[in-house]
């Protein structure tokens, strides 16, 4: 893990707000994250590696996305979920993943994720390109509080991302050390944000990441 640094948590749930109606141009490389031909191609192969991992875990049962933002993984949980609860801190981003759904069978919550406690267990925990924003000093209290949301024969899936600057827009710079990182929106407004980088080595045999780097 990275060293503690002050992360001001408020600006960064600002942040996610007010990108919420630009999002989905990161996911679908769109505007200003079209690094061409073919690093795109390797963006959507990426992808469906992922999907092709999700598909094998089969996320089915009661299931709860942590962090669920404009709906891109809870579509795909949509698929096999029973019964599925979406969390965000984002109110925006909760109404275009409902508009995105369309469907009353799924229960929204919104929380901030650094200072909220689960109603009660899933079968399944998933979350997506979240950890890496999780600041140190919360980042044990947030496996507690996964820990009290699997239920006791649950199962627990999760993305992130490694560092690589092409997958973020060129005006976009990563910064050489330290978690804070400064991020523009299309309208030319910035956040700092926290964003650390974890390996997948530390969460031992069976872990898996992604070789992106979302904003």
């Amino acid at each position: 893990m990275s060293e503690n640094v002050t992360i001001d948590v408020a600006q960064q749930v600002e942040y996610y707000r007010a990108r919420a109606n630009e999002y989905d141009e990161w996911w679908f490389r769109k505007g200003r994250y079209d690094r061409g031909p073919e690093l795109n191609a390797h963006w959507f192969s990426d992808i469906e590696q992922l999907d092709a991992a999700l598909r094998e875990f089969t996320p089915a049962g009661k299931v709860l996305e942590l962090a669920g933002g404009t709906g891109i993984w809870t579509e795909k949980l949509y698929r096999y979920a029973d019964e599925l609860t979406v969390v965000d801190a984002s109110a925006e981003m909760l109404a275009l993943n409902e508009k995105r759904i369309g469907s009353g069978r799924v229960r929204y919550i919104q929380a901030d994720l650094l200072d909220w406690a689960p109603p009660e267990q899933f079968d399944v925990v998933f979350f997506s390109f979240w950890l890496s924003h999780v600041p140190d000093t919360k980042f044990e209290p947030f496996w507690s509080l996964v820990r009290a949301a699997v239920a006791p024969a649950g199962r627990v899936f999760f993305i992130d991302s490694t560092k690589d600057p092409t997958s973020t827009s060129p005006d976009q710079v990563l910064p050489k050390a330290g978690p804070i990182v400064e991020r523009r929106l299309n309208d030319g407004r910035t956040f700092n944000i926290y964003k650390s980088i974890t390996s997948p080595r530390t969460f031992g045999k069976g872990s898996a990441d992604w070789d992106g780097t979302p904003t």
